[in-house]
């Protein structure tokens, strides 16, 4: 009797251990089990600054337009050009912190924000081409944000988000969300720097995942999803799977014990 029940107690014990909790697969839960509505204050978001191999496209208008036309694609719309087309028409970040405007030339914009790389710009057109009456209009943007999802993901990939801003919950569901064996405590962000690469985990299923400097993705992060433990045993994630793998066991060990008993 005493055997039966320890045998039940084992099987019940892999039947539950083998589960992924419901908990773990909630994103932003409220973990101070506090009552009522939540409020997080986000962390203030610094300005992108950027970097080499990034791709910035600037548009220059004016009452008229035969005036900027020597600089390019003034009359193009951003929003009518495609990936591959802001890839050869932007400008991208060499890798000594530059770009090659027409006409105007190299302008360094290493480290530089996207509003900085602005004025920058009508500057030197009202210093060098322009007067105030020529009512110059610069609007300089990142061309999308790309990033790249690996690990435990249901899309894995390189993607591009034509957004000023993208939450890293954005950046997965946009990526076909975790898979149910993914590790949503432990995500993995691996981004560059001038002085180097940095890895941050975050964990998703904290609302207070809100408040990371990393909850906001910049250009060219890479985010890694982790197994979790029951994807190496392979017993399933489910109830249903978990009963079929230990079924399956339990079928097992039982022919082998009377084969075993035969001879």
């Amino acid at each position: 009797m005493n055997k039966t029940i320890l045998f039940l107690l084992i099987v019940v014990g892999l039947f539950l251990a083998s589960c992924v909790p419901t908990k773990d697969l909630v994103y932003l839960q409220n973990k101070d089990n506090s009552e009522g509505d939540t409020v997080i204050s986000q962390v203030a978001s610094k300005p992108y600054r950027l970097q080499a191999n990034d791709v910035v496209n600037i548009t220059i208008k004016a009452i008229d337009q035969k005036l900027v036309a020597m600089f390019g694609n003034s009359e193009t719309s951003v929003s009518a050009k495609s990936e591959v087309g802001l890839y050869f028409d932007g400008y991208t970040v060499d890798d000594h912190g530059n770009i090659r405007i027409p006409v105007l030339g190299e302008l360094n914009v290493l480290g530089y924000t996207i509003d900085e790389v602005r004025k920058t710009v009508e500057k030197k057109l009202l210093e060098e081409y322009f007067n105030k009456e020529a009512n110059i209009f610069v609007v300089v943007k990142l061309a999308g944000i790309r990033y790249t999802v690996n690990g435990e993901i249901n899309l894995p990939g390189t993607k591009t988000l034509y957004q000023e801003k993208v939450t890293i919950l954005e950046a997965i569901a946009n990526s076909g969300d975790i898979s149910i064996t993914g590790n949503r405590k432990g995500v993995t962000v691996i981004r560059q720097f001038p002085h180097g690469t940095e890895m941050h985990e975050i964990d998703l299923t904290d609302v207070k995942a809100m408040q990371s400097p990393y909850y906001f993705i910049q250009p060219n992060d890479y985010i890694y999803i982790k197994p979790l433990k029951q994807k190496t045993w392979g017993t399933g994630t489910t109830g249903i799977q978990s009963l079929s793998s230990v079924i399956a066991i339990i079928s097992l060990a039982t022919t082998t014990f009377l084969l075993l008993n035969r001879y």
